[in-house]
């Protein structure tokens, strides 16, 4: 069946506007235009965009069947991220993005700090939206409403690298435990006695699972990080700053502080130099993510590094597999890890 929608143009009669039509004025056949509208592979991602956009800009929207139950697809769907001043964010946005581009859906991109009110609020609007389906790298591991608000509003969503505890859903991520566990193994291996932890916020699956990965493997090795050397921040820079200010203004500073992100170790050891201290002869550092400028050789931060891209465009793809074919079983994506060795851990060169 033709795909028709309908426009109006000033007070005129309400003029309908088909799939053919599209088809004539993007200069494609009328099959490349059902299968993009459709949702189907076998055409390029520049014919998909030509056409999404020649069709937007003819007015068509497709119409509900009267035969289907089902929603007609908005071609939208939303990404939920922490915030947008971690660098770890915006890479998994902009992954997420060109895999949504390549088949013809654009993203809604909403941060929230943090906060549930604000995640609850944000899923809301999405929701009352009609969005196809939701990314989420912010869901809280306590809080499950925003996940019980999509699933009311049968909203399909896909959760990336945070899980929700009390709540079934897709999944994309790496092991945070076996990753925790190799990083500090690593710092342990240098022979450092005093230290310290700084983690993302405890609410999320998986800041909380690399600090107990952290103490836990320095536990076994005979090194106990008491309370005061456990800290949870928020996960940037500024974070980073804060946790640091802590750890040295005792009177034991650590010798080495293992964080569960690049911007949080970053964050340290900006601090540390400002006091003077070399890294990593008077403090070592290590972090999670493995962002490319962490890596770079002006830094070379020893770095558990995720494969930020791989992660993006698998949780488009299994939310897209979602929208097309609704389940009741959930899927967990758990993407291969590795750890870089560079110099802030006190490795020297000829070993990195």
């Amino acid at each position: 069946m033709q795909e028709q929608a309908t426009t109006v143009a000033g007070d005129g009669p309400v003029a309908p506007v088909s799939a053919a039509a599209v088809a004539r004025a993007a200069g494609v056949s009328s099959a490349a235009v059902s299968y993009v509208l459709n949702g189907k592979g076998g055409v390029s991602p520049e014919t998909r965009r030509h056409i999404i956009h020649v069709a937007n800009e003819l007015g068509f929207r497709p119409r509900k069947s009267s035969q289907s139950t089902d929603l007609q697809r908005t071609r939208v769907i939303g990404l939920i991220l922490p915030n947008i001043i971690n660098p770890m964010f915006p890479r998994w946005a902009q992954g997420v993005i060109s895999a949504a581009a390549d088949s013809g859906y654009e993203v809604f991109v909403a941060t929230t700090q943090d906060d549930p009110e604000v995640l609850a609020q944000v899923t809301s609007t999405l929701a009352n939206r009609n969005v196809d389906g939701v990314i989420l790298a912010a869901s809280l591991r306590d809080d499950a409403r925003a996940l019980r608000t999509l699933r009311s509003a049968r909203i399909p969503y896909v959760c990336l690298s945070r899980r929700a505890d009390f709540l079934d859903s897709d999944f994309v991520g790496i092991d945070d435990d076996a990753a925790a566990t190799l990083l500090m193994q690593h710092m342990l291996a240098h022979g450092y006695t005093e230290i310290a932890t700084v983690i993302g916020p405890r609410f999320s699956t998986a800041s909380l699972a690399r600090e107990q990965a952290f103490v836990r493997t320095a536990a076994a090795a005979g090194v106990v990080i008491s309370g005061d050397r456990k800290i949870s921040t928020r996960v940037n820079n500024e974070g980073g700053r804060l946790a640091a200010e802590r750890l040295f203004a005792s009177g034991t500073p650590p010798q080495a502080v293992v964080c569960g992100s690049d911007e949080l170790a970053i964050g340290v050891m900006e601090y540390a130099l400002a006091r003077g201290l070399r890294i990593p002869e008077d403090v070592a550092v290590a972090g999670c993510d493995g962002l490319p400028h962490s890596r770079s050789g002006l830094i070379n931060l020893t770095s558990i590094v995720q494969p930020q891209q791989e992660m993006a465009h698998e949780a488009f793809a299994m939310l897209l597999k979602r929208i097309e074919a609704p389940s009741r079983n959930y899927t967990s994506l758990v993407c291969r890890h590795r750890l870089h060795i560079g110099r802030t851990c006190g490795c020297t060169p000829a070993l990195t």
